[in-house]
């Protein structure tokens, strides 16, 4: 539909419809407005994956490996391929608007949302969530650019004030914004704290001044959930959409502002126009171009473990026996140990709003089991204990006791108790965001629990709120959990409280029960309902791995940190995998010296094992397939041919910038840009693995490099290199700036490029520097600006192992 048309729908409108139209309906929505022929258009989490409106395991979704392993491929072919497949999805379930990705940067490795997000580089990020929000657009659904801006910290999330300077925002923070714009983004989301003392929601410099004017952004500026807290500043700032609805502070509020002058009505038609844009570009508009065909496709459980494998990154690989231990060669072993409790329960996602719910998730122990045949014997040994919270209740050992059918009984009752509506769950925690009967008082979770073994068994109610608990005959008991001092409402979805019940039980069925209360001016709960069976000591699981790594020919210990250490609401306070599995490891290799670690995490953590490992492979969280994934890459079947998009240090204390804490209500980045690899640099401090590294299973040599600059300024660089190895393997090749002619700094990544190559092969890769990526803001002048001279560019495996170098003279400008 043109832009005319879109502008006369606009002008039939009333300004109560107008503003009605401006923010939620409910929790993922907005309404439909028939006589204009708009539809309600449909909102969804996230990074990771489309979740839909529920977050319940009756609507599963395809879990995909986290966007930092998505930047680890430093390739946006499968990241364009990534997004195809959530717009795809999205199409499946009725979802228009997507709220991905997430391009905030790794400043510090304790962030919450680390493993949400792309990389520690704004070159590098910019890269692929352009390639990402592209794919995702291809399917006819609004890409979502989050949050704008200075969302790099957890806690205090929603009042904190990041303090950045001008240039540091240009050159650092706003460029993955600016880029995925440029690649047609037709949506960005306002994040919840402040940028220089203004709400970002209320931040018109930075909304209208450079988001809108700046780049040219003709999409919708959506709020992060709960986040508006204004009405005529918000909207003058150039804020579209508040979510969710309809309490808030727009809808009536926003018309009376109207009426008493505080906001233009041209203000508020700009807004509309806006989003029924995105409504023709997404199909929810009569008269809208037919979106193209697309769905889930057959393969793509296929599609999700080819990426997940190839972005796993090979950290180290030393010779074990006269050569490397990795890739593992199935016929070269009779018997292996998998340890860890990673490698039974995989640690496919981190947890919070990027969360969804899988069909399936393949632990590292069935696809290590089924990539090494039945001639291997491969014994499994927990050996520690990570998680927080006790297990949640399964459909295996549960049962409804209306039916006797596997599963939960939800009842949603009122006040007086009586059954508003009922519903059989397969999963023991739930979330609920709206949709409740109206009337619903509390949520009551009843099940018949199959007891196997006598002895100490532990139940547990997790979440947020009051609670009333029953266990078999004994009496009812009463519970209240608290947030924690300073918590929001995604505590009792990322970091619940639990309350713990120990109770002797004989074989046999035990009834639980346990009631949620619901306030009614919030419908919303998230709690659980868990148990564990009673079982071996940890002193006993440790022993039985370190036995078990003994008796095998090789040891495969899976460590890893959890959706309980990883998540959004909060940040991490170290960089430490959680529980024993240090110690595991250690004492793993002490017994077997052919051992190879997996670490299944998202962000950093130390590892202070690893010089005495000869083999470690990184593998992020690698989504629904990760466990075939991970099988692919040990054995080779797949090159694990990631680098690292962030650095990985050797401790937290010698991290450039670890804190994620505000002082006083502010966080002042007054690093800059010295953080991540040009920290590292600046400090003179070589960390454990660079940004950029990862070994693949073949080596290369740098033969030669040339460039030349273009009348426009660009810089065309091409890399000659040769696969020096025994296999076929993909390069990837870094350019880094020496310096920015007369501020000199530390080096900055200012292009990339890979090629595929058989052993002994020569590959040229092209890359092509454009030469704003060369240029720095001069606040001064407030533009960009190339002060000329003679500029040194390194290729490099990572920004430590520089290879090659030269030098090109640039203009000024």
């Amino acid at each position: 539909m043109d832009e005319k048309a879109l502008v006369e729908l606009v002008g039939r409108l009333t300004l109560d419809q107008k503003a009605a139209l401006l923010t939620g309906e409910d929790f993922w929505s907005l309404p439909a407005v028939p006589e204009i022929g708009l539809r309600r258009i449909v909102l969804s989490d996230g990074p990771a994956g489309v979740r839909g409106t529920t977050w319940d395991e009756r609507d599963p979704s395809l879990l995909f490996p986290n966007p930092t392993a998505l930047a680890a491929t430093w390739d946006v072919g499968p990241v364009r391929r990534a997004g195809a497949l959530m717009g795809a999805q999205a199409r499946d379930k009725g979802v228009a608007w997507h709220l991905a990705p997430n391009v905030n940067l790794h400043r510090s490795p304790l962030g919450g949302r680390h493993f949400e997000c792309y990389s520690e580089d704004p070159v590098l990020t910019a890269t692929i969530a352009a390639a990402f929000v592209d794919g995702v657009q291809s399917a006819g659904v609004a890409s979502t650019v989050k949050h704008y801006i200075g969302n790099e910290s957890e806690t205090e999330r929603m009042t904190y004030d990041a303090e950045i300077d001008e240039t540091t925002l240009r050159e650092v923070y706003l460029p993955p914004f600016e880029a995925a714009v440029r690649a047609g983004a037709w949506s960005v989301m306002a994040a919840y704290n402040a940028v220089d003392g203004v709400s970002m929601t209320d931040n018109g410099a930075l909304i209208d001044g450079v988001l809108k004017d700046g780049y040219g952004f003709d999409g919708v500026v959506v709020s992060d959930w709960f986040a508006t807290r204004s009405t005529a500043a918000s909207a003058n700032a150039g804020l579209d959409v508040v979510m969710p609805g309809p309490q808030g502070p727009w809808g009536e509020a926003l018309a009376a502002a109207v009426r008493k002058g505080e906001v233009d009505e041209s203000v508020i038609d700009d807004k509309v126009l806006r989003v029924l844009r995105l409504a023709d570009r997404t199909g929810s508009l009569d008269g809208s171009e037919p979106l193209p065909p697309v769905t889930t496709p057959d393969d793509a459980a296929a599609q999700l473990r080819e990426i997940a494998a190839r972005a796993m990154v090979v950290l180290r690989n030393e010779e074990v026996d006269g050569g490397p231990l990795l890739p593992l060669d199935p016929w070269s072993v009779q018997r292996v140990a998998v340890i860890g409790p990673n490698a039974e329960h995989l640690t496919a996602q981190g947890g919070g709003s990027a969360h969804v719910n899988p069909a399936h998730v393949v632990s590292p122990l069935t696809g290590l089991t089924k990539a090494l045949g039945s001639m291997v014997t491969v014994e499994y040994a927990q050996g520690v204990v990570t998680q927080r919270l006790l297990p949640p209740l399964s459909p295996g050992t549960a049962s409804d006791p209306d039916t006797g059918h596997a599963g939960l009984r939800v009842d949603f009752i009122d006040p007086a108790g009586d059954v508003l509506g009922s519903e059989v769950r397969q999963a023991s925690r739930f979330v609920f965001m709206g949709g409740l009967p109206a009337g619903t008082a509390g949520i009551r979770v009843r099940a018949d629990v199959a007891i196997a073994a006598a002895g100490n068994h532990q139940f547990s109610v997790s979440g947020v709120g009051a609670f009333r608990l029953v266990i078999g005959d004994n009496a009812p008991m009463k519970i209240t959990l608290s947030p924690s001092v300073g918590g929001d409402l995604a505590e009792g979805l990322v970091r619940p409280p639990e309350h713990r019940v120990d109770v002797e039980i004989e074989p046999g069925t035990v009834r639980i029960e346990v009631v949620a209360q619901i306030d009614p001016d919030l419908p919303v709960a998230m709690f659980g309902l868990n148990h564990a069976a009673p079982g071996p000591s940890e002193d006993e699981l440790f022993a039985a791995a370190v036995a078990s790594a003994r008796a095998a020919d090789v040891a495969i210990v899976v460590v890893g940190t959890t959706d309980e250490v990883e998540s959004e609401g909060f940040d991490r306070t170290d960089l430490l995998l959680p529980g024993r599995q240090d110690e595991l490891v250690a004492a793993v290799v002490a017994v077997n010296p052919r051992t190879i670690v997996v670490v299944n995490a998202g962000a950093p953590v130390e590892m202070p094992w690893r010089a005495s490992v000869p083999a470690v492979l990184w593998a992020w969280f690698p989504g629904q397939e990760g466990g075939f994934a991970i099988a692919d890459a040990v054995t080779g079947a797949v090159e694990p041919g990631g680098r690292l998009p962030t650095t990985f240090p050797t401790s937290a204390e010698e991290v450039p910038v670890l804190s994620t804490r505000p002082v006083d209500g502010k966080i002042v980045y007054a690093e800059g840009t010295m953080f991540g690899y040009r920290g590292y640099e600046k400090a003179g401090i070589l960390p454990a693995y660079p940004f950029g590294h990862g070994l693949g299973y073949t080596t290369w040599e740098y033969e030669d490099i040339t460039a030349a600059v273009t009348a426009a300024g660009d810089v065309e660089l091409a890399v000659r290199v040769r696969n020096t190895g025994a296999r076929i393997g993909r390069e990837v090749v870094q350019i880094y700036l020496a310096d920015c002619g007369d501020r000199p700094e530390p080096r900055r990544l200012v292009g990339f490029g890979s090629t595929l190559a058989a052993p002994n092969e020569i590959a040229t890769v092209p890359i092509t520097i454009p030469a704003r990526v060369l240029a720095c803001w001069d606040a001064s002048r407030g533009a960009w600006c190339s002060r000329g001279g003679v500029r040194e560019l390194i290729a490099a495996r990572s920004a430590w192992d520089a290879r090659l170098r030269t030098r090109v003279e640039m203009a000024a400008s």
